[in-house]
Order: C-alpha cells, then structure tokens, then sequence
C-alpha cells in the first residue's frame, strides 16, 4: 500500500538559542493513504471556500475572525478516523546534548528526532512518500540522508522520496502545521484563556478525550510522542 507522510515542524530553533523562550521543540506529521490525497485535498479547499478563507491557513495564523474555520477544519480531521492520522516527537530542548550526540550540530539533531518522529510509524511491505516543509538547511543532504536512513532501517518496506514542498502549496502540509502548533502551545503554556488558539486546542482535547500530553505507543489518531532522552527503559 502507497501512503503520503506530510510534515512541519514548531520551535526548531530551540535546539541552539542561547535564550529559548519555550520548553519543547515539536515535529509533526500527517499520514494519509495516496489514493486518499485529492479527496482530502478537496474537502479542505470545500471547507475554505465555505468559510471565505484565502491563501495560506496556518497555526500562526489562528484568530477569532477564522475561529470557525479551524474548529471545522479540527472536527473534519476527527471525523476521517483512521484513515487519516497525525503523529508529533516532542523534544525537550534542556535534554539535548549536541555536542556529545550531534557533532555539535543543530541541524544535524534536528534531522535525527525527525528520524525518530518516521520510523516508528513505517510499516512492512509499504511504500512511503514524504513531504517536508521547506526549510534553508546548511547542508543540501539533509532530505537524501534522512531518506536514505530511513530505507536502511526499514528493509521491508520503501521510501520512495523524502522532499521539500512550500506550505503555501499545499493543504495538507498546512494542516500539519495547526495540529503541530496546537500541540506545541499546549506542551508550552503559550495559550491564553479566551483565545481562538484556545478554542481549538479545546477542540482537539475534546476529541481526544484528555489533555495534550504524551500518548500511548499504539495511539494511532493522534500520537504525541514525548522522547525521554534521559536513557534508562
């Protein structure tokens, strides 16, 4: 079976500010069978047109003038069950020790979490395409590495590219980026009570039946997957 992995990303700078203003760094994802992609495709530009939302929709964009159009857009997500599922690694950025693990290298942490957040969710006999937000990276093979690792870890199954797309171009990766922000408010108190972000990060714990936290290994809808970097079992 062919399945489309859509990725973004929350805080990434936290792995090497010398003033981090937050907690956790958070890498999330949307995963979708390929043949679903134009009808998902499809319903969230059916939603947009209903609510007379133009242009790009993302979690930074979250205000109480499209307020009911992120609530909408969180319960159609719901409502696909799971057939269309989000998975995010929640890194503690304290944790992090670049210079013992990552050669000193932010850049080269960030694509191993990234690793991390895949993996586990590859499956046997599969084959994989996944597109990640763009991103100025230092080194150009950033993507073929991280696809070629992936590949070697999962020999049964097939990673067909891992690539770069601009959000602005494509709805599903901007999905990815409200589910990821919402996630990454929760996880860093930067929610206000009262706020339309606040309404739709209720929305979602609605859905899922408890507060934004860590999540069960086999929690399929909506994974939140808080790396324990301190070793131990």
């Amino acid at each position: 079976m062919k399945f489309d992995v859509y990725c973004d990303e929350s805080r990434p700078d936290l792995l090497s500010s010398k003033k981090p203003q937050s907690e956790f760094m958070v890498i999330g994802s949307l995963w979708l069978r390929t043949e679903s992609r134009d009808q998902y495709k499809q319903a969230i530009h059916k939603l947009r047109d209903q609510h007379k939302v133009g242009g790009e929709f993302k979690w930074k964009k979250v205000s109480h003038s499209r307020q009911g159009f992120y609530i909408d857009l969180i319960e159609w997500f719901f409502n696909q069950g799971g057939q269309l599922r989000f998975r995010c690694i929640a890194v503690e950025h304290k944790k992090v020790k670049l210079r013992k693990f990552h050669d000193s290298d932010q850049e080269l942490g960030f694509y191993k979490f990234y690793y991390q957040m895949l993996h586990h969710w590859i499956f046997d006999w599969n084959e994989y395409q996944i597109f990640c937000d763009y991103k100025l990276n230092r080194r150009a093979d950033r993507l073929p590495v991280l696809q070629r690792c992936l590949n070697n870890s999962n020999l049964s199954s097939t990673i067909l590219n891992v690539q770069a797309v601009r959000s602005k171009e494509s709805v599903l990766v901007q999905l990815a980026d409200v589910l990821t922000g919402a996630v990454s408010a929760q996880l860093n108190k930067a929610l206000n009570e009262g706020t339309a972000k606040s309404a739709v990060v209720s929305q979602i714990e609605r859905n899922i039946g408890k507060r934004i936290g860590h999540s069960v290994k086999n929690e399929e809808k909506f994974n939140v997957f808080m790396i324990d970097l301190r070793g131990g079992w």
